[in-house]
């Protein structure tokens, strides 16, 4: 994995295209959101589970968008921050921080662990 290839990945976030993301991970990928009711939040395991975590999140926020995103990759582990950006259901633009911590096998990712700031 290099640096490009990872914003590539967060690219094909914005893509909002779920089998392009996917296509950066490996078969037996490990996605932990940063939601849910686990301890590292809602967990999907493997490729098409991956895949429909992923189309669940776009559905969830249809024009959300990822911003001001930078990468580091160190060996076969990498981060990358940014800012996510979407419409509430009132119409408002809604602004929030966070990161992804990855595992990578080769140039694919393994697991993707998601991180974001929470608002009072």
């Amino acid at each position: 994995m290099d640096e490009d290839r990872l914003q590539a990945f967060g690219e094909a976030w914005n893509a909002r295209d779920a089998d392009l993301v996917v296509s950066y991970m490996t078969d037996d990928c490990i996605f932990h959101a940063s939601l849910g009711p686990e301890l590292l939040g809602r967990t999907s395991r493997g490729a098409a589970e991956v895949r429909r975590s992923v189309q669940a999140f776009f559905d969830r926020f249809p024009d959300g968008r990822f911003e001001d995103s930078s990468v580091f990759v160190a060996g076969d582990r990498g981060a990358s921050e940014w800012t996510f950006v979407w419409t509430d259901t009132a119409g408002e633009t809604q602004r929030i921080r966070g990161c992804d911590l990855f595992e990578f096998e080769g140039d694919l990712i393994r697991v993707k662990n998601a991180f974001r700031k929470g608002r009072d």
